[in-house]
Parts: C-alpha cells; structure tokens; sequence
C-alpha cells in the first residue's frame, strides 16, 4: 500500500518504548511509528492540539497502541474518551500491556478495546506479534477517521 498507515504507541516506560522501537525495527515495520507518554499527551496528539497541530508531522493513526497503567490518565480513561468522540470511535485501539488480568481484559473489552495484546518481554516475541499487526494494518481496510473538532 502507498499510503502511510501511521500507528501511535502510548506509553510512559522510556524501557517499553526502547523495548517496542527496537522490536518495530526487528519486525521491520513500514508503517510510521509515532510515540506519546500519557494520557494526557494520547488526547490531545488525536485532538491535533499544542505540539500535534500538524497533521502532515503528527497524523490521525490507523492503529492505537495503548498501555493501561500510566499517569495523567489511565489507559481506560483515554479508551473511553476516543469512543465518546463521533469523529474517533472506530479507530483501532489494541491495548499492550504487561497485566494479563481478566478484569482488565473485560474493561477493555467493555470500553471499546479492538483486541487486547499481553506484551511478551522477549525481544522476539514482540517483534513476531507486532510484525503481525504490521501485516494487518497494511493490509485491513480503515474507516475514515476526522479531526475532533472543538476542544
């Protein structure tokens, strides 16, 4: 596909986010690799607020890859405020996290999450899951996505 099919990763741990780049790499991944630290930076990069105005720099994802337990807001709190935005709802969310905890599955789930990754520690591994969600995201046909408009 020409297109590029942008994937947001949202994580506060610099070593899951070494972790995840180096995997990426591994897996060699076309698809472009944008990176925000909370809850809080997670909202307003899809808002296209502050640092994230510019679309052509900072694009709508297709792919949300989202981590539970971080500050400035939970992963939970930022799945169900993408799903509370018309203009966002069906952008894919895969939560990636340590806790394979079957509450945590079920509010997920509950919430609106597309799939729920438990994210191996082996460099391997995580190269083998996130070439396949590579694969995937090239491959999948997306629903358009729009700007979230107002603040």
């Amino acid at each position: 596909m020409k297109d590029q099919r942008t994937i947001l990763l949202v994580d506060d741990s610099e070593n899951d986010l070494i972790l995840v780049r180096r995997a990426f790499k591994k897996a060699k991944c076309n698809s472009p690799l944008q990176e925000v630290r909370n809850g809080e930076e997670a909202i307003a990069y899809l808002k296209g607020e502050g640092p994230y105005r510019d679309r052509n720099k900072f694009p709508l994802p297709v792919v949300m890859l989202l981590v539970l337990n971080m500050p400035k807001g939970s992963g939970f709190d930022v799945l169900a405020w993408v799903r509370a935005q018309p203009m966002l709802k069906r952008l894919a969310i895969i939560i990636l996290t340590a806790s394979g905890r079957s509450e945590d599955v079920d509010r997920a789930f509950d919430l609106g999450a597309t799939s729920f990754f438990v994210k191996p520690i082996d460099l391997e591994e995580l190269a083998t899951m996130l070439r396949c969600l590579c694969d995937w995201a090239q491959i999948n046909r997306f629903p358009a996505l729009h700007e979230v408009g107002g603040a």
